[in-house]
């Protein structure tokens, strides 16, 4: 099983994160993104540079996940294609997401892109927080207690 990130928005203390679990675990890490990410000289982490464009790296991660792995990403379709190959999919807060809430994530999500591009300032995401990189490690750590 192999754990991949979209490393384009994933952030710098996540990645420091799974470099620690995948040095301790020897589980294969590969990093995803259209620009060079500085990964450990760890056999198991690796990086996979794409080319640009929109959702080149999504789309490198959904063509290669199988069931089992598991994706870090922020993006709710990518989170959708994920579960849709028996693979698991946890945002960077710690949020795994399911089969239970994938549907709601994805309608949230274009309710407020909807909102966006009728020109209403939505906000964006809150900063990282401590509790936020717990979670993340939390369940970092079940998934990786459970192989």
């Amino acid at each position: 099983m192999t754990i991949w990130v979209d490393a384009d928005a994933c952030p710098v203390v996540v990645r420091e994160i799974l470099f620690r679990a995948a040095r301790r675990t020897g589980e294969p890490l590969v990093l995803v993104a259209n620009q060079s990410i500085a990964t450990p000289s760890v056999p198991n982490i690796s990086m996979l540079q794409v080319p640009q464009g929109y959702d080149a790296a999504d789309d490198e991660i959904a063509r290669r996940v199988v069931a089992g792995d598991l994706v870090i990403t922020q993006d709710i379709p990518l989170a959708k294609e994920v579960i849709d190959k028996d693979a698991l999919a946890l945002s960077p807060r710690g949020e795994l997401f399911t089969r239970a809430n994938i549907v709601a994530r994805l309608n949230m999500r274009d309710f407020l892109e909807t909102m966006r591009s009728s020109g209403v300032h939505t906000g964006g995401p809150s900063a990282l927080s401590q509790s936020d990189k717990q979670a993340f490690a939390k369940q970092l750590d079940k998934w990786l207690a459970k192989r």
